[in-house]
């Protein structure tokens, strides 16, 4: 957890934002802190990747501020400090390549020019090796199951070594092994410091890494504590939810409906 005198990694303040016409996040507040491992949940429409794409600069605000590492948005240059790891797409992106030159890419926010040094490269194997690819490197990732496709994601986003991890959805559509292999890997990397902003639509092998949960609906805060209790009954049609601070009352089980 942060030290009292640190900047949270990311401060998010009354922030609202649409898409076209339609209001998606309406006054949310977000913070993390470094060290600080939060998931930020709620159902399809939600508005949780809406958020996390307003904290990296792919959509803009309509009122309120956010602040990474101290700096307003809007000012801050320093995004080799920040790995992202998008929802639901391809690590080729139609463009034929293998496994390392995939994550390689992900070392280049660190050079001015497009040269990797000998610990640029030490970085991509480490990464590599992290999400369990390093026998299948030189593969193209156009081989790759869904599963696979996600590990080199995150590989990418972490051969930048970065300092906060934001990951929208990594376990969907993932297999139970490659599921394993990313809770793993993502283990490491909060035991090495790192902080980490996790967009989830339920907390399944990574539950015991969350330190804090963010719930939305209707891009609204409606709960921001400890991860709500049976998580996995949330897509239940008929449960009510209760906002934590009404009345003084729990959260209850149909939080995310």
């Amino acid at each position: 957890m942060a030290a009292p005198e640190q900047e949270p990694v990311i401060s998010v303040r009354g922030a609202t934002a649409a898409l076209g016409a339609r209001p998606v996040l309406r006054g949310v507040d977000l913070t993390v802190h470094r060290g600080e491992v939060v998931a930020l949940l709620g159902a399809n429409g939600s508005g949780k990747s809406t958020a996390v794409r307003a904290v990296i600069g792919q959509v803009p605000l309509t009122g309120g501020a956010i602040r990474l590492f101290g700096t307003e948005r809007k000012r801050f240059r320093d995004w080799a400090r920040v790995g992202y790891v998008p929802q639901r797409t391809t690590a080729a992106s139609g463009v034929p390549a293998t496994i390392r030159e995939v994550v390689s890419s992900g070392r280049l926010s660190r050079r001015r020019f497009g040269w990797l040094t000998r610990a640029d490269k030490a970085a991509v194997e480490r990464a590599i090796d992290l999400v369990g690819l390093t026998d299948r490197a030189k593969d193209s990732v156009s081989a790759l199951s869904g599963g696979q496709h996600q590990r080199v994601l995150i590989a990418r986003a972490l051969a930048s070594e970065p300092e906060l991890l934001i990951m929208d959805e990594p376990m969907a559509g993932v297999d139970l092994a490659s599921q394993e292999i990313l809770a793993s890997t993502l283990r490491e990397q909060v035991a090495g410091g790192t902080s980490v902003l996790l967009v989830l639509h339920e907390l399944g092998p990574l539950e015991p890494l969350i330190d804090r949960a963010v719930v939305l609906r209707d891009g609204c805060v409606v709960h921001d504590g400890p991860p709500p209790e049976a998580l996995g009954q949330h897509a239940l049609p008929g449960h009510d939810h209760v906002h934590p601070h009404a009345a003084g009352e729990p959260l209850r089980t149909g939080l995310l409906t």
